[in-house]
């Protein structure tokens, strides 16, 4: 069963980077962690090493297991591979959600992302985002407008599924 994150939310952060995952995004780490099983709490991966993104990327295990599989089979030494290695095996956190539902996210990442005390979610398909909910207001959804506001007004978003802007 392929599950997808869908929707956002913002959270409360507490002093020690606690923070709850919206409920549906706990059902699709469940599903997406092959050791989880009942009574044990589901692992995520977060990525953070990429320094122009100003988020956290949240994986799950089913999700890094077929990432894994891509980076290995790059040749071992290629630019390529060295990498995405950095990226997501170098520059990432394994953790999992607590029994209240919540991640702890470590003091290094928090100040990536320059996290106060509230944290804005968004589903990206198979994976999630943690956003600084102002910067993603001030940078992410300001560029989607923008993007938006060069169409005409009457474009409909979903024949992008079946084309492209550049086409």
């Amino acid at each position: 069963m392929a599950r997808r994150f869908r929707g956002e939310s913002r959270h409360k952060v507490d002093a020690k980077g606690r923070v709850s995952i919206p409920s549906t995004f706990r059902r699709v780490l469940e599903a997406g962690d092959p050791d989880c099983t009942d009574g044990q709490r589901p692992q995520l991966v977060i990525v953070y090493g990429d320094h122009r993104r100003k988020y956290l990327e949240c994986y799950t295990m089913e999700a890094m297991e077929e990432i894994d599989r891509k980076i290995a089979a790059k040749p071992r030494g290629s630019i390529e591979r060295q990498i995405l290695e950095l990226t997501y095996n170098g520059q990432s956190h394994t953790t999992e959600v607590d029994n209240d539902g919540r991640l702890v996210l470590p003091q290094k990442l928090r100040e990536k992302i320059e996290l106060g005390d509230e944290a804005y979610f968004i589903g990206h398909g198979d994976t999630f985002r943690i956003w600084n909910p102002d910067t993603f207001e001030t940078e992410e959804m300001a560029r989607a407008r923008a993007r938006l506001d060069d169409l005409p007004p009457d474009f409909d978003v979903a024949s992008l599924l079946d084309g492209s802007l550049e086409g």
